[in-house]
């Protein structure tokens, strides 16, 4: 009976999110306190168990905040922009450069783990110089999306975090393991940009001589140092947030408090906070400025928090009421015994597929626990099989329709979902097939 109120109460969160019918903070709040309570647990039990629910993800929360917080103030005194404007130059003019340019700024652009103001820095940017060469705008889309999804297992990143948040471990001890692989996935995400440039340099010889870049258009679409004080830029920084005096000392800082991450020897969340307090009066010494940018990007650290502290209640309620050790116990008598012990592979190697049917919420908060619940009992180490649905998944991000960063990728781009669909699916699906092989060549993932 827990087995059926457990798969019940997470069919219903993982249904209702995919229909859009409520939002991840009500249904991962709402809908196990009725499970528990239809299971035969009274309120004060479940307060009980959302306390040690609370406690399990309360340091990823803390991380998040602060880190959300950082790399926005990062991105309003424009750290990013002179690396960026420098790669748009250098590639200016050659398809397969551009390609690869491509990777790289969408990479950099992806620091700050945010999907929405990564597009709003590359599309804009990257869009002309793609129409000016003929280039398929959604070859842009594919190389941002894919390269922004390496950079996206950072410990600030959605994916990372709900792992963190699953396992009740730090992000920043998930991570580590995960930097040599990120680096591999950028050098084979290049060779995979060489090659789409290619073809693309192919077909666009088919469509007749190519229209060279003649000085007006060179013009049109430079973006040197001096465009960055005008009018374009003035447009996403209007009240002068640019600090390019400071460059050199927010890119030491950012530098430093990545080094600390990795040492490890203090939270993350820890190292997050230290990081603001000493960006913020850099930048900006006046109180009152300080104020303004921690409101401007509040919105989106209170909407992580929420998603993650809401995630701990439903974890909470779910282990403490041993619905989940049911479920876990009753569907391996169904499955198949040969498929039981590499479901986290099975479901790992078919990941970006289940972005297309699963939002991210109810792949990492509905599916992961349950997976990493029946593998664990064969032997497999919860973090292996974490790594494997998070590394198998993570590289279909912006090609899932549940992402609302997507959304605003193809409105800036001027592009359908359905045609983005069929150009990116095999060349992300491929891609994220390989790296999960070399992730178990690595000994990130057991078998």
């Amino acid at each position: 009976m827990l087995s059926i109120i457990a798969f019940t109460t997470i069919f219903a969160i993982v249904f209702l999110l995919i229909k859009g019918k409520i939002s991840p903070i009500i249904g991962l709040v709402i809908i196990p306190i009725l499970g528990a309570l239809l299971a035969g647990f009274g309120i004060s039990e479940i307060g009980e168990f959302f306390n040690e629910g609370i406690d399990s993800v309360i340091n990823v929360v803390i991380m998040f905040i602060f880190a959300i917080l950082y790399f926005g103030v990062m991105q309003d005194a424009g750290l990013f922009d002179p690396i960026i404007n420098k790669m748009i130059k250098f590639s200016r003019g050659n398809v397969i450069a551009v390609a690869v340019g491509t990777v790289i700024i969408g990479a950099i652009a992806h620091l700050d783990g945010s999907g929405a103001s990564t597009f709003l820095i590359t599309i804009p940017a990257l869009l002309p110089l793609y129409k000016r060469l003929k280039m398929s705008p959604y070859l842009l889309l594919l190389l941002v999306g894919t390269s922004a999804s390496i950079i996206n297992m950072v410990p600030w990143g959605g994916p990372l975090g709900r792992t963190a948040a699953v396992l009740g471990v730090d992000p920043s001890e998930l991570w580590r393991p995960l930097i040599p692989l990120q680096i591999i996935a950028l050098l084979l995400l290049v060779g995979m940009a060489i090659i789409l440039g290619m073809r693309e340099q192919r077909r666009i010889s088919k469509l007749g001589p190519q229209t060279s870049l003649d000085s007006e258009a060179a013009a049109a679409l430079e973006l040197d140092e001096s465009d960055m004080s005008d009018d374009s830029l003035e447009k996403q920084n209007t009240n002068n947030l640019l600090r390019p005096k400071l460059l050199w000392i927010n890119l030491l800082l950012t530098v430093g408090l990545i080094a600390m991450l990795v040492w490890g020897i203090i939270p993350a969340g820890f190292v997050f906070m230290i990081g603001l307090s000493i960006a913020l009066p850099l930048n900006y010494p006046k109180v009152d400025k300080q104020m303004e940018r921690i409101k401007a990007h509040a919105p989106n650290a209170l909407l992580m928090a929420s998603i993650i502290l809401a995630a701990g209640s439903f974890l909470g309620i779910l282990t403490g009421t041993g619905m989940l050790d049911s479920l876990a116990t009753d569907l391996v008598l169904i499955l198949p015994a040969l498929l039981v012990p590499y479901l986290h592979i099975i479901i790992g190697v078919f990941g970006v597929p289940f972005e297309l049917i699963l939002n991210t919420d109810a792949y990492y908060f509905a599916l992961l626990p349950v997976v990493e619940q029946i593998v664990t009992s064969y032997g497999v180490e919860g973090v292996s099989a974490a790594y494997a649905m998070m590394i198998g998944n993570i590289i279909g991000t912006f090609i899932s329709p549940f992402s609302p960063a997507l959304w605003l990728a193809l409105g800036l781009a001027g592009l359908e979902m359905g045609k983005h669909i069929r150009y990116s699916f095999f060349w992300m699906w491929g891609f994220s097939i390989v790296l999960f092989g070399v992730a178990i060549m690595m000994g990130i993932i057991s078998l």
